[in-house]
């Protein structure tokens, strides 16, 4: 009797036990790196952008340039909370999400499918919006009313970016076609890109002639944080602290560190010199570029990827430079980047490139038509969406500033010689 118990154990452990899900617990890591990355986004919309943006303008426009950054971050941040996670990412269609998160609500302790909160997703996602729309100040800068662009911002986000970004991203039409984005060469580049051409268009050119801006040191400052912060949008898609992750970053700067030397090469054979904005340019085309497969290709690819970027941004900077009034250069270096991006993908994932190669069944034909039409459709709706969106606000409010603003410059007619007069 004295051995029943031990008998008893041994029973109950040799007999079949019940099988039980596995639950997805959160993880800590994973949720950390995403934090971190949102936070390297948050700098890349502040300080990043709002530096290269003030020090390519004229020095009367410095100011008006970063306080449309700052309205810019403040007004689609409410907006992302109030409406536009929940139509990206809450169950719907095909073509938007539903409404089941509006205002944050309804959030799950964990995102489906991931170790991360939900909330830590919603704050990435947010930070790439800021980043894409941040963007586009550049592309028509001195020249539109801050009134007008904050009212602008937010229809945007409704009609272009969220369009996209659920189509991509959240599983929708584009998706289903197999439309591959790793971390938005598409949604947050092209985008922009082709967002900026339009309102550049739309606006027209500075009644001035532009300058080269009053601070290549300011700009190169931005662009040095640009380079930096946009690693946490490839590392954060990988939506953990992983070998993907770490993968994606070592993509990232080395097809910065192509473009950059890419784009200076290419102004020393045309102009006999290259120079230090030129070599940021060319950095920044290559981080447009790789964001469509940072996780997916090997270290030579993205090298590749990122030379090309440089190369045919360049070349579009010479042909659109006196057509289009892009102050900035949104369009070549983020929308002609991410469009080769999102082009070279199905090429460079490629096993005997050093690519993770496809999945059984996708042929790079496939890819590339899926991808090609990605392209036609991002450029058409974000061009098209803009369009609607700045002439609707300019029923409202004036788009653009009077000539007498224009020419005393608008950080005195908009906000006070000193930046403090709100009246």
């Amino acid at each position: 009797m004295r051995h029943l118990p031990a008998l008893l154990l041994f029973l109950m452990i040799a007999l079949p036990q019940p099988a039980f899900a596995q639950v997805v617990a959160a993880d800590s890591g994973d949720t950390g790196w995403t934090l971190v990355c949102s936070i390297l986004l948050l700098a890349v919309a502040l300080p990043g952008l709002m530096l290269r943006h003030a020090g390519q303008v004229n020095v009367r426009n410095a100011l008006s340039v970063m306080a449309q950054g700052a309205g810019v971050v403040a007004i689609l941040s409410l907006g992302w909370a109030i409406a536009g996670y929940s139509l990206v990412y809450a169950p719907g269609g095909a073509w938007l999400g539903g409404s089941a998160n509006l205002m944050l609500a309804n959030l799950a302790a964990l995102r489906e499918g991931l170790t991360i909160p939900e909330s830590a997703f919603i704050l990435f996602q947010m930070a790439a919006l800021l980043v894409c729309a941040g963007l586009l100040i550049g592309a028509v800068a001195e020249r539109t009313s801050l009134g007008w662009f904050l009212a602008f911002a937010p229809l945007w986000m409704l009609l272009v970016y969220v369009p996209i970004a659920h189509a991509v991203w959240a599983g929708g039409w584009l998706a289903a076609l197999g439309v591959m984005d790793f971390a938005g060469a598409l949604v947050v580049h092209a985008t922009a890109g082709f967002s900026a051409l339009a309102l550049a268009l739309i606006v027209g050119a500075r009644r001035e002639a532009a300058g080269s801006g009053h601070s290549p040191v300011l700009s190169l400052t931005g662009g040095a944080l640009l380079w930096i912060g946009l690693s946490g949008l490839v590392g954060g898609w990988a939506l953990g602290a992983t070998d993907d992750a770490a993968t994606a970053l070592l993509n990232h700067h080395f097809a910065a560190c192509a473009g950059a030397l890419c784009w200076a090469l290419i102004d020393r054979i045309l102009r006999g010199r290259a120079s230090a904005t030129g070599v940021m340019a060319g950095a920044l085309a290559g981080i447009a570029a790789i964001a469509a497969c940072a996780a997916l290709v090997g270290s030579g690819g993205a090298m590749l990827i990122g030379g090309i970027a440089a190369l045919l941004s360049r070349l579009g900077l010479g042909i659109l430079r006196r057509r289009v009034d892009d102050g900035a250069g949104i369009f070549v270096i983020h929308g002609l980047g991410g469009a080769t991006g999102a082009l070279l993908l199905p090429l460079f994932v490629l096993p005997w490139l050093g690519g993770v190669g496809f999945e059984a069944g996708i042929s790079v034909t496939d890819a590339l038509i899926s991808q090609g039409i990605a392209l036609a459709v991002v450029a058409l709706w974000a061009m098209v969406g803009s369009a609607i969106a700045a002439l609707a606000v300019s029923v409202i409010l004036p788009m653009r500033v009077t000539a007498q603003a224009e020419a005393e410059g608008l950080n005195a007619a908009q906000h006070g010689e000193q930046g403090w007069d709100f009246r």
